[in-house]
């Protein structure tokens, strides 16, 4: 898998740029192969095995796809360029923090005043901020947060959300209502369990995911996109908890 990965992240740049993420759309299509193939027989029956697509939409967002192709059921997941570009520069930000500390929360206090798209990093250009070790944590937060927040959303293919809410998500424009704050807080802890077990088996743990989540949570202005990612109103404390037990739990098994 990590072979797989390493090499789609160089393969997504036609020529070098120092200051160029080499995370995006190659990358994720990769790590969605890997949580299609890391489900159990009976869920990768509800989703296809190639379940990313992609839309231009500068819009954050991943919503459900779902569409027949003949006899065909294809069932997966959009991927907006606002998403990818959210990935990016959130998981950048997380790791320039350590070197400049409150880097982190500055940055989503200009985020949570986007609802088109996301704003540029502050001082992007700062050599500090492309090292390789913070390019390095920079490509382990994108994997957790991509990982955990695609695989949560194939857990509502399989687990019969999609089926449930498919008239009330709006049909399948970029308007797209998120599932998300229609489901109960049942069936979200039942798809974000599913959807963590899942990208832990595919490689990917919490660590860049908690302190996503922990943001859009703290947010006093949460932009409509981010109900794609987090329910409103959620209590993000008792999920956090959940997670970490999930998490070490997984990591107390020899898998």
């Amino acid at each position: 898998m990590f072979a797989a990965l390493s090499w789609s992240l160089f393969a997504e740049s036609g020529s070098y740029d120092p200051l160029a993420y080499r995370t995006g759309l190659a990358s994720i299509q990769a790590l969605g192969g890997d949580l299609y193939h890391s489900l159990g027989a009976t869920e990768r029956t509800l989703v296809s095995s190639e379940p990313i697509s992609f839309e231009t939409s500068k819009r954050p967002s991943i919503r459900l796809l779902y569409r027949k192709d003949g006899p065909e059921v294809i069932r997966g997941v959009w991927v907006s360029a606002g998403f990818i570009e959210l990935v990016n520069q959130f998981a950048h930000a997380k790791a320039i923090d350590r070197q400049r500390k409150g880097y982190l929360r500055r940055y989503v206090e200009l985020m949570q005043h986007s609802e088109d798209q996301i704003p540029p990093l502050p001082d992007r250009e700062t050599a500090a901020f492309w090292t390789d070790d913070v390019l390095n944590e920079q490509l382990s937060n994108f994997n957790s947060i991509v990982g955990i927040l695609v695989a949560i959303d194939f857990s509502h293919h399989y687990i019969g959300h999609y089926q449930k809410y498919a008239r009330a998500l709006g049909g399948p424009s970029g308007d797209q209502t998120p599932i998300n704050n229609l489901l109960t807080r049942e069936e979200w802890e039942e798809s974000y369990q599913a959807g963590v077990r899942n990208a832990m088996s595919a490689g990917c743990l919490i660590e860049g995911v908690v302190p996503f989540f922990e943001s859009l949570n703290k947010m006093k202005h949460r932009p409509s996109w981010a109900g794609f990612f987090l329910p409103d109103h959620l209590n993000f404390a008792a999920m956090r908890k959940d997670m970490v037990k999930l998490q070490r739990d997984f990591l107390r098994v020899d898998h």
